[in-house]
């Protein structure tokens, strides 16, 4: 099968055109309309699959798991941050463990008591392939609302490592299903041997990658290294057995945290610009592909069974797994407090509305649906594997629900609740950073002021930049240290370097239109201008 297989005839190159075209326009609607992406995206996809002329589109699974699912995940750990990982990493680890296994368990029971003819090693398949929540959709939703850093941080975490634990967990109930043997040691012993080689791999990976990057100074060398590098650990820690999504995240862990060491400024000016556009275009592919799908999950049912019979399926499905999440998180929340006096006292319980706002942060996504339709058609034995596509039809519509339901919904329970970032401590961990970052400055040029190639004039110029800096960002703690408006001051300051940087923009540009100066030069200066223009707050 193809990564992206189209039936039902018509031309491929003016089907991708309109996808592509209508993708764009989505996206452009999104921003318009202040509707976070995924779910305009989602949505535009459904329509598009009935539109006339649009075959049925059929999403390999190999498109999701292999090429798009390890640089959206290394880019997520890249980008994190390793303290606060850490520091969460008991609500972490209850959810990207717990409560996999718990949704797991609870749709299979649901599933198998309402669906006639679905096993318990299939209903386990579709409480596995429902278990992860989605790496991007949620996140990318809290975010742009201005969620507490510690939500994002802990539902970035989660669905960075569930993934893992999904998987596996799905690997073994396939198995049980094709070849009617199953073993929960097993099943414990694979769990831990592939996280534990995963993590092992991520590193080794992480630390050559790492070491060839000190020994590279080519910036578009440097950045196509960073995209193979997720490769480099999902691919050989899949191939082995092991689960490549550690792998993957650890890489990007690994290199996340050494990267002041191993890109000059230069890179990773450039780098991040490149992860920005991939990994933006990789979710956008992702979603309208999610919406795509609702023709393929709706034609392989052979209408055995009436639409008001799936609809009643697909609402059970769909409570279950939204009310497992909140039956898992509260108790687990606040039950180890009120029986451990040292965490209580070292981590003190987060108010009720942050736990409401994390239960309704768990999205589905495209995992879930690249799982689905990965699942064999047969058994060993060459039957049928039970209610495959009611498996992939409830998959789809979990999915959807998640993405378009809670996702629209997910900012009124935000405000409805009062859930926001203040942004005060980060605001005074900068400003800190930033303080401490100047009287590095004067430090080195006290150390440098008897060289010889320091000029008395340039001394001064120089240390009357750094000591204004220094006074303006200690105003910011103490009204005392800015009686003279100092703030003030340095906004208006910015404001003037704006315009005369408009001004320079605009007279490069007209010597391009003259023929005096060639577009290479003009492109020249005006990055210049641009990196000069990025430093302003204005």
């Amino acid at each position: 099968m193809t990564p992206l297989a189209a039936g039902g005839g018509g031309d491929l190159e003016l089907i991708l055109f309109g996808i592509l075209a209508a993708t764009g326009g989505l996206v452009l609607l999104a921003q318009r309309t202040g509707v976070p992406y995924p779910i305009t995206l989602t949505l535009g996809g459904i329509a598009l699959a009935f539109l006339p002329g649009v075959p049925a589109v059929e999403l390999d699974p190999d498109l999701v798991l292999v090429l798009m699912l390890p640089p959206l995940l290394y880019a997520a750990a890249f980008f994190s941050s390793l303290r606060d990982l850490r520091a969460n990493l008991r609500p972490i680890s209850l959810l990207a463990v717990g409560l996999v296994i718990a949704t797991t368990l609870t749709v299979a029971l649901v599933a198998h008591t309402l669906i006639d003819g679905l096993s318990w090693a299939a209903a386990c398949v579709l409480g596995a392939v429902l278990a992860p929540t989605d790496p991007v959709a949620a996140t990318a939703i809290a975010g742009r609302l201005g969620a507490p850093r510690r939500i994002t941080t802990v539902v970035e975490g989660e669905s960075l490592i569930n993934d893992s634990t999904a998987l596996i967990a799905y690997k073994f109930a396939v198995a049980a299903v094709v070849t009617g043997g199953f073993s929960v040691l097993d099943a414990g012993f694979e769990f831990v041997y592939s996280v534990a080689g995963g993590i092992a791999i991520g590193v080794v990976v992480g630390a050559v990658v790492g070491a060839l990057r000190r020994r590279t100074e080519d910036p578009p060398t440097e950045i196509a290294l960073s995209i193979v590098s997720p490769y480099l650990a999902y691919l050989p820690a899949d191939a082995l057995g092991l689960s490549g999504v550690i792998a993957a995240v650890t890489t990007g862990i690994y290199l996340g945290w050494r990267a002041p060491q191993l890109a000059s400024p230069t890179t990773r000016l450039q780098a991040y610009a490149v992860w920005e556009i991939l990994v933006f275009s990789l979710n956008a592919a992702l979603f309208v592909l999610i919406g795509l799908q609702l023709r393929t999950a709706t034609e392989g049912l052979d209408g055995g069974t009436d639409a008001m019979t799936l609809a009643g399926y697909a609402a059970a499905i769909i409570a279950t797994v939204v009310l497992t999440r909140f039956a898992w998180l509260f108790p687990f929340t606040y039950l180890p407090r009120r029986l451990s006096r040292r965490l209580r006292g070292r981590d003190p319980a987060p108010p009720p509305s942050w736990v409401l706002v994390l239960g309704w942060s768990g999205l589905r996504g495209a995992v879930s649906l690249a799982a689905a339709l990965a699942i064999p058609e047969t058994t060993a034995g060459g039957a049928p594997f039970p209610e495959r596509d009611v498996i992939v039809f409830l998959t789809f519509a979990v999915v959807v629900f998640t993405v378009v339901g809670q996702g629209l919904t997910l900012p009124v329970v935000v405000r409805a609740f009062d859930v926001h970032d203040d942004g005060g401590k980060e605001a005074v961990e900068e400003s800190k950073a930033r303080l401490r970052a100047a009287e590095a400055a004067l430090r080195r040029l006290d150390e440098l002021r008897t060289e010889g190639w320091v000029r008395d004039d340039t001394e001064q110029r120089v240390r009357g930049l750094y000591e204004f800096r220094r006074r303006r960002i200690r105003a910011r703690f103490d009204a005392d240290d800015d009686r003279d408006g100092i703030e003030a001051r340095s906004l208006d300051y910015q404001r003037l370097a704006r315009e005369l940087l408009e001004a320079q923009r605009a007279e490069i540009v007209a010597l391009r239109g003259q023929g005096r100066i060639s577009d290479e030069v003009m492109r020249r200066i005006e990055r210049e201008l641009d990196l000069e223009d990025n430093r302003l707050e204005v």
